[in-house]
């Protein structure tokens, strides 16, 4: 709830892009990597997948969605506007407050899931709904860049930021769907 209302008041700022939630969700997924790993044997009730927990693999492909979402969502596909590219840049670079209070609330929920020993499944692979999350808003939002936004350079402008709107509101609700979905089998990703 708190990362849709700092996205949607980012949005209504002007301040997130396409690149903004693909990246905050890249975070997202890193974070829970990072702080899992360290965190899951200080928390009695975390159950582990069955899996040995392996740091390098997942971090491996996170490094590859890295390049890929900042050479790709970040320059590539917003090239010839540098009001997106600017905003891209600052989002990488850590000067949007928006993404920074949504980055540090994940951080901080994570964390506190595990403090307070909280239940909660731990599990790292290619296939955790954080990592379908990501997947999805890779896939879908190239998708809609290319045959949306691009197709009608009319109505997505480089004066406005509607493109970035048109693509932001599925991936909140595609997050929003799988947080309600996995509530009722309280597992936590």
């Amino acid at each position: 709830m708190v990362f849709t209302l700092l996205t949607l008041l980012a949005v209504l700022n002007g301040q997130t892009t396409v690149f903004y939630i693909i990246y905050f969700f890249w975070w997202n997924e890193l974070a829970r990597i990072i702080i899992d790993t360290f965190m899951y044997k200080r928390n009695p009730n975390a159950k582990q997948d069955g899996k040995r927990m392996l740091l390098l693999a997942p971090l491996g492909q996170m490094f590859i969605y890295f390049v890929f979402i900042v050479v790709f969502f970040g320059f590539m596909l917003n090239w010839d506007n540098t009001h997106i590219t600017m905003i891209n840049i600052q989002v990488l670079g850590f000067n949007n407050w928006f993404f920074n209070l949504n980055l540090l609330f994940v951080i901080a929920e994570r964390i506190y899931i595990h403090k307070t020993h909280q239940p909660v499944d731990v599990s790292l692979g290619i296939f955790t709904p954080p990592m379908i999350v990501l997947h999805v808003s890779i896939i879908v939002g190239g998708v809609l860049m290319f045959f949306v936004v691009k197709n009608f350079p009319d109505t997505f402008t480089p004066n406005n930021l509607w493109g970035s709107v048109i693509i932001i509101l599925p991936f909140l609700g595609f997050k929003m769907l799988m947080n309600w979905w996995m509530e009722p089998v309280k597992k936590v990703y």
